[in-house]
């Protein structure tokens, strides 16, 4: 009788606890920083649905560890389809929603700024009309909007606060700026429970090689030439992703409703000597390679540096960066040297194809 009641007990914890996990949406979850926020918050016990519409940077290699796992869930989706949005929300009930959808390549902005007004600013107008009507049956719901640094635009001296103007510099950072006026004017006027967060320069595994450091990796991985713009002396704030996620997941947690938070590791490096750590990590690695660096035109307006002041998430919310860019550049050529199929699982014109002239 004693061993049945204990089993009752334990069935009961256990059934419990699955009532009690806490359901999250994650939009742009094949991504970069999506499916490596959804890792995170499938090892902090939540059940995560993964929306996305499946575009030339999602990516199912992303997720592959993913899948079997009982507290995961894709659903392709398109945030301009509101439609959708509110009957997934409708049928899943969730507590909260991390928008990474996004289209988010300043050169691609450049040469087809459209799909970046389409997803980047009509697709969150949707999102935020579907939660408008979600969150009249569920008061505890809340959504985390995620930006960027650019949205200041060129910050030649010191450091940005949340408080800087908006400055956008490009096609890209105007739209994401367009979102986050947006996402503040339906707290300000709707009283919905949203958070914004404008982040540095991420880099780590799983980011597609049309950016800077994946591109560095893959050119030296094939033997390629790494192209720099310009005098290479853009200086950029580099945080590694499980940074940034953390910080993302400390926000939903304990951010104030209606506030913005800069995340940042304070670690200012230009492109040049990004390259150059690059070279000496496979070089002490002993990876043969025959790449060099070659300076290639500058793109339309491109931002000379961005910095930005992290004090309030790192005061206010006790979050601080970990991983800094030596020991996080070691761990990104690593998982690429060890996932050597991430590549191949691209499409090579999306690689190597030269964007952002116009």
């Amino acid at each position: 009788m004693l061993c049945f009641s204990l089993l009752f007990l334990i069935n009961l914890k256990f059934y419990y606890n699955m009532k009690k996990k806490v359901k999250i949406i994650v939009t742009g979850g094949l991504g970069f920083i999506g499916s490596n926020l959804i890792d995170l918050l499938l090892k902090n016990n939540f059940f995560v649905i993964n929306l996305d519409k499946v575009s030339y940077s999602s990516n199912f290699y992303n997720v592959k560890e993913f899948i079997g796992n009982k507290n995961y869930r894709f659903i392709k989706c398109d945030i301009t389809n509101k439609k959708i949005i509110s009957k997934i929300l409708k049928k899943e009930k969730p507590s909260g929603l991390f928008n990474l959808a996004a289209e988010s390549h300043v050169d691609r902005s450049i040469d087809s700024p459209y799909p970046f007004i389409k997803n980047n600013i009509l697709g969150v107008f949707n999102l935020l009309e579907a939660i408008k009507d979600y969150y009249n049956s569920n008061k505890k719901f809340k959504f985390v909007h995620i930006s960027t640094d650019e949205v200041y635009g060129d910050v030649l001296k010191g450091r940005t606060k949340e408080n800087h103007p908006y400055k956008p510099s490009s096609p890209y950072a105007a739209s994401k700026a367009s979102s986050d006026h947006l996402v503040y004017s339906y707290y300000h006027t709707y009283k919905l429970p949203v958070m914004v967060t404008n982040c540095s320069n991420n880099y780590g595994p799983k980011q597609h090689p049309e950016k800077l450091i994946p591109k560095i990796i893959y050119n030296i991985i094939n033997n390629i030439d790494v192209p720099i713009y310009g005098d290479g002396k853009n200086s950029r704030e580099w945080i590694y992703v499980e940074d940034h996620c953390k910080a993302l997941l400390k926000v939903y947690k304990k951010g104030n409703i209606g506030e913005f938070y800069n995340i940042g590791s304070n670690e200012n490096i230009n492109n040049l000597k990004i390259c150059s750590k690059l070279f000496k990590i496979f070089k002490k690695i002993n990876f043969d390679s025959k790449s060099r660096i070659k300076f290639i035109n500058d793109r339309p307006g491109h931002d000379r540096r961005y910095a930005l002041n992290s004090n309030k998430i790192l005061v206010g919310l006790k979050w601080k960066s970990k991983i800094n860019v030596t020991d996080g550049l070691y761990k990104t050529v690593k998982w690429y040297l060890e996932n050597k199929q991430y590549f191949k699982s691209l499409k090579k014109r999306d690689i190597i194809k030269r964007l952002g002239k116009k």
